[in-house]
């Protein structure tokens, strides 16, 4: 269903927005739960390592498909709160041609470097084999991750974010299914829980595919939409240059942060099996923690961008100061949460008695929920600088993170051991929301001043 977000309360349909993503992003983790769950329980911390050192790969190439296919939306979004609904096809016809391009490239790129990549990760030998088959499975099924953030981001930069969330419960359930299947029953091991996932990805977009066929007719393209035309040839390149300029930094930015989980992952990998399984455990649980404060950032950028395309300048800053509010209250109860029930969690999805690793994982979460409120004001200023269309500051911020985590991660573990890799994401994740902060400041004031700037002019003339 359509939401314009350009009218009636801002906190109400921020928060109407965010509970669907948030459930919807709760079922998205469980594809990864299941891999901790199932490869944990039924075959043992060696293959849960297995997963646990190739995953942070897995999450960078995820991740500049998400960054792409996000800032594509922004565009589509903006279309349609101007109410341009050539536009919005248009959008999602360009979105569909470079997102594709992209993916298969990468795709292929990923599958011929696979074995040096995982070499230069410090990938254990005991653990090599069933590494390389999980990540090479899951790369080889990224058209279906693609297609699938690429429909969701389209559904809900027009209002919907519902319908994600139908379809990733039923993915969820399948792939909890299927990976049961494949391991128990055919034996397929750790390879098996990779197929398992690919397979009810391609089902997710299969199923949203069918649903905008019948419920969203602004989103039946036409011969048209994928045709550019000799006439309108500069228009066209504008209109796709519009798109990678937005696509492209958050894509980028997204590989940055990707690239700095890689770097700790390759420095927690010489720690050896026991140090990874924690590790692997203690951030899927933790990615659920962070769960509501994503979603209400996703929520921002929706709001922000559709508000951007109305020219509603201070509609948008309410919204963000109210939504940096709740991202306090939340970051400060998921931080309690995590803090006495964390390390239990993981217990039940490992097992109670590897007492070792539970306590690598415990001292994890003690560091690190110390700083929840700098990711959570991260969430919100980085996708509202998203939504207007302001990639910069978000990739400055990203860079800045990666460097961080790069030299806390190699020089703390050294001086700490494995404890200094802890401190390594945290302490960017404060230098980070600095940033993304100043820069949303410095351009909402900006926007203010021109919208009153203009609205003077008109007054003038008038």
């Amino acid at each position: 269903m359509i939401k314009d977000l350009t009218k009636g309360p801002a906190i109400k349909l921020i928060l109407l927005f965010s509970i669907p993503l948030l459930i919807g992003n709760i079922f998205q983790q469980l594809y990864n739960l299941a891999d901790i769950v199932i490869v944990g329980r039924l075959l043992g911390v060696k293959a849960l390592a297995s997963v646990g050192a190739v995953a942070p790969l897995f999450f960078l190439i995820m991740f500049a498909i998400a960054g792409m296919t996000n800032g594509f939306a922004v565009i589509t979004g903006q279309k349609f709160g101007a109410g341009d609904v050539c536009g919005v096809r248009r959008s999602v016809a360009i979105s569909t041609i470079l997102s594709t391009v992209f993916t298969v490239f990468f795709s292929i790129l990923f599958i011929v470097l696979m074995k040096p990549i995982l070499f230069m990760m410090n990938v254990p030998e005991e653990i090599f084999t069933d590494a390389y088959w999980y990540i090479q499975i899951c790369v080889g099924g990224l058209l279906t991750a693609n297609y699938y953030n690429l429909l969701a981001s389209v559904l809900r930069a027009l209002g919907d974010s519902k319908t994600p969330l139908y379809f990733l419960i039923i993915a969820s359930v399948l792939n909890v299914l299927l990976a049961l299947l494949f391991i128990l029953k055919f034996n397929m091991g750790v390879p098996g829980s990779a197929v398992a996932v690919v397979i009810s990805q391609a089902f997710s977009v299969i199923l949203c595919l069918v649903y905008i066929k019948k419920r969203f007719p602004i989103l039946h393209l036409k011969k048209d939409d994928w045709i550019f035309k000799k006439e309108n040839r500069k228009e066209d390149w504008n209109f796709i240059l519009e798109h990678l300029n937005v696509g492209l930094p958050m894509a980028l930015q997204f590989s940055v942060l990707g690239i700095s989980i890689l770097i700790i992952q390759s420095v927690c990998n010489t720690f050896g099996a026991d140090v990874i399984a924690a590790f692997t455990a203690a951030l899927r649980i933790e990615q659920i923690a962070t769960l509501p404060m994503i979603s209400f950032g996703v929520a921002v950028s929706a709001f922000v961008a559709q508000n951007f395309g109305a020219g509603n300048i201070n509609r948008i800053r309410y919204g963000v100061l109210k939504t940096s509010m709740i991202n306090l209250i939340l970051s400060f109860l998921m931080a309690v949460v995590m803090r006495y029930w964390g390390t239990d969690i993981v217990g039940i999805f490992i097992g109670n008695d590897k007492t070792s690793v539970i306590k690598i994982a415990h001292d994890y979460l003690l560091i690190s929920t110390i700083f929840y409120f700098f990711l959570a004001q991260i969430f919100v200023f980085r996708n509202a600088l998203q939504g207007m269309g302001r990639p910069l500051i978000p990739l400055i911020s990203s860079f800045t993170e990666l460097m961080i985590r790069a030299f806390a991660a190699v020089y703390l573990a050294v001086k700490f051991n494995y404890f200094g890799i802890f401190y390594a994401g945290p302490i960017a994740w404060v230098t980070a929301s600095v940033v993304v902060f100043i820069g949303y400041s410095i351009n909402i004031k900006k926007l203010i001043f021109a919208q009153k700037f203009n609205l003077a002019e008109k007054s003038l003339e008038e």
